[in-house]
C-alpha cells in the first residue's frame, strides 16, 4: 500500500514537473504602450505573458528567471490590430474577366494562405471576413486555428447574401453560364422566407457574422453604384434571423436610403456607408451603428483598376462617390457615429491594411482614435472585447510593435515591424 501511495505522489510531482517546463513565460520591454482603453502612452511597460495570455503589466514587473525577454524597448507597443473588412480568398489581378470565368474555387484556395500571411505581417491579428465563395473562408479559418497555416483570426461570414442581380449575384451573366453546379450554393436570395433559409444555411456551414448587400455596389456591373436592393421588410428578416441566431450583421451600402432602411433595420454595422446625409449621421447615433470606412479601397480603385483591364463603367462609380465618401467620413466621425477600423483588403492588394489609418486623420479623428477604431472599437464590433483590442491582463498575447510613435505619425502603422499572436512571435525586424 505504501509502495502504491508513493508510486502515485511520484506521479503527481513528474505531472507537475512536465506542465510547469511546458509553460512559456515571455518578458516584452516596452519603450512605449499604448493603452487604448485610457487613450494614453505609458513609458518602459513590462508586459508578461505565459503561453497565449498576458499575465501582467507594469513600470515595475519582476521578470521571471526563465523567462524569454523580447527587447522593444527602442519601439512603441500596440494592441494587435483588428480589419473589419477583408476578403482573403482573393485579391485584385490583371485579367478581370480571366478571374471570373477560368479560375476554379481550387485556385483561388491555394493562394489564400499568401494572403493570410501577408495580412498577419503587417499587424493585423484579427479579422471579419465578409464574404467569399465556396467556403473557402471557413477552410482559411479552420486552418489557422489548427496552426496548419499563419494567419490572424478569422471571423467568417460565408455566402455574401444579395437579391437577384444584386451586387453579389455572380451566377451568370447569361441563364446558359452556370457559375456552380450545387443546389443553394449561393447567397442571392429574394423575399422574406428564402432570405431567412439563405441566413440559416450560412449559419449552419459556419458563419460568424452574416453579411449582405443593402445597396448596389461598385465593383459590379449593375448601372447604379449605391441604389437600394433589399426592401426593409427583407433587411428585417435578415437581421431578425441572425440574431435570433446569436449572430451580427453587416451591410454593405454606399447610397442613403440603403444606408438608412439597414440601420433602421437594426444592422450592427454599415460597410462603406459612402453617402450619407445629416439625418442618416443622427440615426446612426442615435441606434449606436458601427461604419466601417474602407476608404483606401476607392482610391486603389480609381488609380489601378484601369490598367488591370476593368470595365470603364467600374471606374466611373468608384469616380463617382469618392467626393461624397470623403464627406460623409468628415460627417460621422464629427456626428459621433461609432467607427471600427475596415478596409476592404482584397479590392487593394492584401497587406496593405494600414493604409487606412491615415485617411481617419485627414478625415478629422486623432491618430490615438484612429488607432482605437482598430483595436477596442472593433473588437466590441465583433464581440471580442474579453479576449482581445487591448493590451490587459487576462487577455490573448495579441501584440505588435513599431519604430516610431504613431500616435506623432499615424503613416508608421504601415510598416510594422513586430507581430506577436496568441503569444506567438510571427515577425521581427525590429531595429536593434
Amino acid at each position: 500500500m505504501k509502495n502504491k501511495t508513493l508510486l502515485t505522489v511520484l506521479i503527481f510531482i513528474t505531472s507537475c514537473t512536465i506542465v510547469f517546463s511546458q509553460t512559456k513565460i515571455k518578458a516584452i520591454k516596452a519603450g512605449k504602450l499604448i493603452d487604448v482603453i485610457s487613450g494614453t502612452v505609458l513609458n518602459n511597460q513590462i508586459i508578461l505573458i505565459e503561453n497565449n495570455k498576458i499575465t501582467a503589466i507594469g513600470s515595475s514587473i519582476t521578470i521571471p528567471e526563465n523567462a524569454e525577454i523580447i527587447d522593444l524597448s527602442k519601439s512603441t507597443v500596440l494592441p494587435g490590430l483588428i480589419d473589419c473588412h477583408t476578403h482573403l480568398s482573393g485579391e485584385p489581378t490583371d485579367d478581370y474577366y480571366g478571374d471570373i470565368f477560368r479560375k476554379t474555387p481550387i485556385d483561388y484556395t491555394v493562394q489564400a494562405h499568401i494572403f493570410t500571411k501577408r495580412t498577419l505581417e503587417a499587424g493585423f491579428t484579427t479579422c471579419r471576413d465578409l464574404g467569399s465563395s465556396d467556403l473557402i473562408d471557413i477552410s482559411l479559418r479552420d486552418a489557422i486555428n489548427n496552426g496548419i497555416i499563419e494567419g490572424p483570426r478569422m471571423l467568417v461570414a460565408c455566402f455574401t447574401l444579395s437579391s437577384t442581380g444584386g451586387h453579389a449575384d455572380m451566377s451568370g451573366f447569361n441563364p446558359a453560364i452556370r457559375m456552380n453546379s450545387i443546389p443553394d450554393y449561393t447567397g442571392v436570395a429574394d423575399g422574406v422566407d428564402e432570405i431567412r433559409k439563405r441566413v440559416r444555411n450560412n449559419i449552419k456551414w459556419g458563419a460568424d457574422v452574416i453579411k449582405f448587400c443593402a445597396t448596389a455596389g461598385v465593383l459590379s456591373e449593375e448601372e447604379s453604384v449605391g441604389a437600394p436592393q433589399y426592401s426593409l421588410e427583407e433587411m428585417k428578416a435578415i437581421v431578425d434571423e441572425a440574431h435570433m441566431w446569436g449572430r451580427k450583421v453587416a451591410a454593405h451600402a454606399h447610397g442613403t436610403e440603403g444606408i438608412k432602411r439597414a440601420v433602421i433595420a437594426g444592422v450592427n454595422s454599415v460597410e462603406h456607408c459612402s453617402i450619407v446625409d445629416d439625418e442618416t449621421v443622427k440615426l446612426m447615433k442615435e441606434k449606436g451603428t458601427y461604419m466601417v470606412p474602407t476608404m483606401y479601397a476607392l482610391d486603389y480603385v480609381i488609380e489601378n483598376f484601369g490598367k488591370k483591364g476593368y470595365p470603364e463603367k467600374i471606374i466611373n462609380k468608384a469616380k463617382s462617390i469618392a467626393k461624397q465618401k470623403q464627406e460623409g467620413l468628415v460627417k460621422i466621425i464629427k456626428g459621433g457615429v461609432k467607427i471600427a477600423y475596415g478596409t476592404d483588403a482584397s479590392v487593394m492588394p492584401h497587406g496593405l491594411n494600414g493604409k487606412d489609418f491615415a485617411y481617419l486623420v485627414k478625415a478629422g479623428m486623432t491618430p490615438m482614435q484612429a488607432i482605437q477604431s482598430a483595436t477596442m472599437n472593433a473588437a466590441d464590433l465583433l464581440d471580442i472585447t474579453a479576449k482581445t483590442g487591448s493590451i490587459t491582463v487576462d487577455k490573448w498575447a495579441d501584440i505588435i510593435a513599431v519604430n516610431e510613435n504613431p500616435i506623432n505619425d499615424i503613416k508608421v502603422l504601415e510598416q510594422v515591424q513586430f507581430v506577436m499572436k496568441d503569444g506567438v512571435i510571427y515577425k521581427n525586424e525590429i531595429a536593434k
